[in-house]
């Protein structure tokens, strides 16, 4: 049995990034940061490492990546490894390994609203918020579906 799942909690490192394939398909390409703290065993200091990391959102979780995340915003990505590859403009072959999210868990809320950054086409605009702080944090689950790796227009 084999298994490729990623369990990513982090933050963005830049505003997400909408493209329409082609085929009418929403994708959204996201950069996510996350830290990994552990005490140096000889010198007793707390240490620290980053890890940077690709995320790409298809249809319904792109739109809404796109509407309600931006830089510095944490989230929680479910999803799997994938890697392609390319040639460069010199014909030197290229690789990159991104993760495919699967599902996606916004982050808490700040002290300002969440409220979308645009909204989306023949969709209803999100209801008014109570001012009562909200604790539940939805999970937005996409159904898996095979994705052409030509159709990614990054």
């Amino acid at each position: 049995m084999n298994l490729n799942k990623v369990f990513l909690i982090g933050n963005l490192t830049r505003d997400p990034e909408l493209k329409t394939t082609p085929g009418g398909q929403p994708v959204c390409n996201i950069g996510m940061a996350t830290n990994r703290i552990w005490t140096d065993k000889q010198s007793g200091q707390k240490q620290q490492k980053v890890e940077f990391h690709t995320v790409i959102l298809w249809r319904r979780l792109a739109e809404i990546a796109n509407q309600y995340l931006q830089k510095g915003s944490l989230v929680f990505i479910e999803g799997r490894l994938q890697t392609r590859s390319w040639e460069d403009k010199n014909g030197v072959k290229r690789w990159t390994t991104e993760i495919v999210a699967e599902n996606m868990q916004l982050g808490p809320r700040t002290a300002q609203k969440l409220t979308p950054r645009e909204p989306i086409k023949g969709r209803e605009e999100p209801a008014e918020e109570s001012e009562e702080p909200v604790e539940e944090i939805p999970v937005i689950e996409e159904e898996p579906e095979e994705i052409n790796i030509k159709d990614i227009p990054f």
